[in-house]
């Protein structure tokens, strides 16, 4: 199985209308904000906050892009 293979059906998973409302849940959202708080965290620190704006926004994109706010 190439690269070619597993974007595709990593594309066509995402792509299904059962994972999308997953990713749209309340509950999704719960823990996605969990997550992406504890990366943003991890990565302030480890950065001395020297790129913090550039890392709460990522955090801020990613965050759109899951759950349901």
């Amino acid at each position: 199985m190439g690269l070619d293979d597993i974007t595709k059906k990593a594309q066509d998973f995402l792509g299904d209308s059962k994972v999308q409302d997953a990713l749209k849940s309340e509950q999704a959202e719960d823990i996605s904000d969990k997550l992406l708080d504890g990366v943003a965290d991890t990565a302030n620190k480890v950065t001395g906050g020297k790129f913090e704006g550039q890392i709460d926004g990522a955090r801020d994109t990613a965050d759109k892009n899951v759950g349901n706010q």
